[in-house]
């Protein structure tokens, strides 16, 4: 597995692509704009969804399945969202093939096997699930639904970049009915913080809670919440968003409900989402020019250990020590792997593994057994040292701890350094040029102007921040009077 990744410096997409392709995370398929996701890519997302579920059901919420299939008139019955998502949209339009009668061997569409009503592959699932509640809801006491699906969507993007934009991705999407809006309202942040705490404390990625502009909003929602992290190149990565959906859907499908008071009510609603973005997250804000680099939340292996040795005698000497050492680590919750293929030396190992970012490698040799010692090397900062066996399992998990807290910090300072606050627009449109980040500014607040300071330098409001500061100002392209500021930003 050779490294030989062009440097970030020189051509951060490329050296990205070339790390997805040579860590085995993923690779383009005969689909065009669809990825393989390859199993070492897979074990990570893996990683992501069981911690995801694991906190969504301690929020009270269930999984369940919906159709990958909308009937378009269900998909056209809540305009917004119809007319949000439609220029991305795949139709099936027929269900049978039948031979070609003038290209023999080839199949050809069935012209007899049109469907009576064209089928949405679905971009996004809020128009067949509230169809489903209409038929689960009736009274107060059927709500509040809190319901969650892993599945995969369909948005046929023209430019395409595996993890981070394509056609066909893996995701989960939430999706809740309330009595009250002051409940979905309150649905909506909780989600959009639970995606932070996974973020910041899985992801080791600091991200900045805020809401999206109208002209950002999710298609068919009162408010968009997100979650916004900045990646080494010094552009914004949207890596998660709550949407409270008001009436909206509740209306466009004669959802409605019996309350406390016996009166018919429609019922309120929300939705949330992350996706494999995450990934391109993950691998954006960490790796080096040396690969990969994974918090140990959620490294598929947060151990490597190499054997080095010259005989089968001394193979097996230091297996039956790894053996003892791996029982330990494991009973320590700390997941290991014993790399003792026969068909690559060592050298080979060490630079497969630290491709592929395994936080630490433990090397163990015939002189290691003499001494009771191993090399223990750390990924995130590529040090080295010398630690004895005995007590080594406590110091892994400290030392894993360590790395964890240390890739936040790291992050959380190059996020901080890259957040520049201007007054004026040749200050906004120099930092976009030279040190990139976040740039707070305040906005008049028209989309008239978002519009336009998107067009001559292509940075969008990334967010307005939960904890924004009241100040008087005024608007860094239009001069109009501000009460706050905002964060733009270029963007993934």
């Amino acid at each position: 597995m050779s490294k030989n990744l062009t440097k970030r410096a020189e051509d951060y997409s490329k050296w990205y692509n070339e790390l997805v392709v040579k860590a085995d995370l993923a690779e383009n398929s005969a689909v065009r704009g669809c990825m393989v996701i390859k199993p070492y890519g897979y074990a990570i997302w893996e990683k992501m969804q069981a911690q995801l579920d694991k906190m969504f059901k301690a929020t009270g919420h269930q999984n369940a399945y919906f159709p990958l299939f909308v009937p378009k008139s269900l998909f056209e019955a809540e305009e917004k969202n119809a007319e949000g998502f439609a220029k991305e949209c795949a139709v099936v339009t027929h269900y049978r093939l039948e031979n070609d009668p003038d290209s023999p061997g080839k199949l050809r569409v069935d012209p007899n096997a049109r469907l009576e009503e064209e089928l949405v592959v679905r971009p996004t699932s809020e128009a067949i699930i509230w169809n489903t509640y209409k038929n689960w809801i009736q009274s107060y006491r059927d709500l509040p639904i809190l319901i969650n699906q892993w599945a995969n969507v369909v948005r046929w993007e023209m430019r395409t970049r595996l993890f981070l934009r394509t056609a066909e991705f893996l995701w989960q999407e939430g999706h809740t009915a309330h009595a009250t809006e002051a409940e979905a309202v309150s649905e909506t942040e909780l989600m959009n913080d639970i995606y932070a705490t996974f973020a910041q404390d899985f992801m080791a990625i600091p991200v900045i809670k805020g809401i999206k502009t109208e002209s950002e909003r999710f298609a068919g929602a009162l408010n968009t919440h997100c979650i916004e992290a900045l990646m080494q190149d010094g552009k914004a990565l949207q890596a998660g968003t709550s949407h409270f959906l008001g009436q909206n859907f509740a209306k466009a499908f004669d959802v409605k409900f019996t309350n406390n008071d016996g009166k018919q009510d429609y019922v309120w609603a929300t939705s949330w989402g992350v996706s494999t973005r995450l990934m391109g997250a993950l691998i954006m804000t960490h790796s080096d020019d040396n690969g990969l680099v994974l918090p140990p939340n959620l490294a598929p292996f947060q151990v490597v250990i190499v054997p080095i040795y010259r005989s089968d005698e001394q193979r097996e000497a230091i297996r039956n020590v790894v053996d003892e050492l791996k029982s330990q680590l494991e009973d320590n919750n700390i997941s290991v792997k014993f790399d003792d293929r026969d068909t690559h030396r060592p050298g080979a190992k060490f630079a497969q593994h630290e491709l592929q970012g395994v936080p630490l490698r433990i090397a163990i040799g015939p002189k290691d057994l003499e001494n009771k010692t191993v090399e223990l090397a750390r990924r995130d900062n590529l040090t080295k040292e010398i630690v004895p066996i005995d007590g080594i399992a406590t110091h892994i998990k400290v030392l894993l701890e360590t790395i964890q807290s240390d890739l936040f910090t790291k992050a959380l300072k190059f996020r901080d350094d890259h957040i520049t606050e201007v007054d004026t627009f040749e200050e906004f449109k120099k930092v976009l040029e030279t040190k990139t980040g976040f740039i707070s500014a305040h906005w008049d607040g028209t989309s008239e102007t978002e519009t336009k300071i998107k067009e001559l330098t292509k940075a969008t409001i990334r967010c307005i921040p939960n904890d924004l500061k009241l100040e008087d100002g005024t608007c860094v392209y239009s001069s109009k009077p501000s009460k706050h500021r905002v964060l733009f930003a270029k963007a993934y």
